[in-house]
């Protein structure tokens, strides 16, 4: 098992920034391989991003130190979405069997999180996301049948999307976070547009679904001195409360969100007129 630690920032260091400094601040990469679990620690809202690719033998949900207990889900609740291949995850002794872009909310205090692949051929791929956790939830499947489905913009705008929600207080319980996956339609190409922002939460882009040569060109930082990542299939960006978070590709993608914070109010956000925008 593989782990990247990233570094909380202050927007005034954007300023000095490259895009080599951007991408090793904000960007989280090579988030997937062949049957291994790589996890990525963020020191903003301490959250954990990462994959696990089962293949031929199951893998287990290993502690790490900075996540500081054993088990790591001892402190901490866990989301999850199948972007490959079908596949199951047992949460101690309960299988779990999980199809393409099902999700998974497991709470706090399991002590043993199993992934596996029904075909090594046709990988399962399970994009996790963790977040400490005050208090202990069941854990839930979400088929996307099961999410809350949003649909959001407008084809002259090129942002017509449906937003799914998995991890909601709608739909399961949890602690603190919350996660989806919206998918864009033919056409579109914004996410998020126009942008804000939500001081009381981060979030994390995961970026997928996009033929090898197609790039989201995701924007960030203080509406009045933005930067931009250019950001292939499954790679990731963490969000400071203090940055907007919208992307545009360069052909067909979808992501995943994930956030955590004060709240679950999944409306509560400032909203940023484009024209403020620099």
């Amino acid at each position: 098992m593989r782990l990247k630690v990233l570094q909380a920032t202050h927007p005034d260091m954007l300023v000095g920034m490259d895009s080599a400094a951007l991408r090793r601040h904000y960007l989280a990469t090579e988030l997937f391989g062949a049957g291994d679990v790589r996890l990525c620690y963020s020191h903003v809202e301490r959250l954990i991003v990462g994959g696990a690719q089962p293949h031929e033998r199951p893998l287990r949900l290993e502690a790490v130190p900075e996540g500081g207990s054993s088990p790591l889900l001892a402190r901490r609740e866990l989301g999850m979405i199948n972007i490959g291949g079908p596949g199951r995850v047992t949460v101690d002794g309960r299988e779990h069997a999980m199809q393409p872009r099902d999700g998974l909310y497991v709470g706090k205090e399991s002590a043993e999180v199993i992934f596996e692949s029904s075909d090594p051929a046709a990988p399962a791929k399970y994009y996790l996301v963790s977040a400490p956790a005050h208090a202990r939830f069941e854990t839930v499947k979400i088929p996307i049948e099961e999410a809350r489905p949003t649909s959001m913009g407008a084809p002259e705008t090129a942002n017509r999307r449906t937003i799914h929600q998995y991890v909601h207080p709608d739909v399961c319980r949890s602690s603190q976070l919350l996660m989806g996956l919206t998918a864009l339609e033919t056409g579109s190409v914004w996410n998020t547009m126009p942008c804000h922002l939500h001081d009381r939460r981060s979030e994390v882009y995961f970026y997928f679904d996009m033929r090898p040569q197609e790039r989201v060109f995701h924007f960030m930082g203080p509406p009045v001195e933005t930067r931009h990542l250019v950001v292939a299939n499954e790679e990731a960006v963490i969000s400071p409360p203090w940055s907007i978070h919208m992307g545009a590709g360069t052909g067909r993608y979808a992501f995943i969100w994930a956030m955590a914070g004060e709240n679950q109010d999944y409306r509560d956000m400032d909203p940023v007129p484009t024209q403020m925008l620099r």
